[in-house]
């Protein structure tokens, strides 16, 4: 990353929007397919047991978890989207645009799912519909796919010292360790003048 220079503002903003909005049609789509053409609650194998189709709609959060505070999800996602919005506005760097947007997109796709399907607004159930037995006992579907990706890449982001701004954590400290040098320096030319 040495040597690029840090993105615009407006190019950051850009790049979160155009991938937000990308996962997030993506992930309705997605949606739409498996309403219209899987039968609920029952496993259609894609890949043997490896991997397999199987639509279920979901009221709580991952493996059903507080299934029946619906409207607790939906206000944690809405606040999350919007520190994803806000936080954009300082991004600097290309990665955490394109972490950040796909992040967003995957908020906004099970958001959308909590604000207008069945059972009503804000209590909506979130369309499930992937399966790998053999690995997870959890159905998950694409905009959960992006979610538990991006946390894992700002994980990583944060751990290499890669900040918002694009820069790294060490050009942080090396000018905070040359601008207490430069005051040390100062201060003994003043008690020596």
């Amino acid at each position: 990353m040495a040597g690029r220079r840090p993105l615009r503002r407006s190019a950051a903003g850009a790049i979160v929007a155009i991938l937000a909005a990308i996962v997030l049609a993506a992930d309705q789509f997605v949606k739409h397919l498996t309403i219209e053409n899987l039968p609920k609650h029952e496993a259609v194998p894609v890949l043997g047991e490896f991997l397999q189709l199987y639509y279920v709609r979901n009221s709580g959060a991952a493996f059903s978890i507080g299934s029946n505070m619906t409207w607790i999800f939906t206000i944690a996602m809405a606040i999350v989207a919007g520190i994803i919005v806000w936080k954009t506005f300082e991004v600097g760097s290309r990665l955490w645009a394109v972490v950040m947007g796909c992040l967003l997109g995957g908020v906004l796709g099970n958001l959308t799912d909590r604000l207008l399907r069945e059972p009503g607004f804000a209590v909506g159930h979130v369309v499930d519909m992937i399966s790998m037995p053999w690995m997870l006992p959890a159905i998950f579907n694409v905009a959960d796919i992006f979610i538990v990706s991006g946390m894992i890449s700002v994980a990583l982001l944060v751990v290499f010292g890669l900040r918002l701004d694009g820069t790294r954590e060490r050009e942080h400290e090396k000018s905070a360790a040359d601008d207490a040098a430069s005051g040390q320096e100062d201060a003994a030319a003043s008690a020596g003048a």
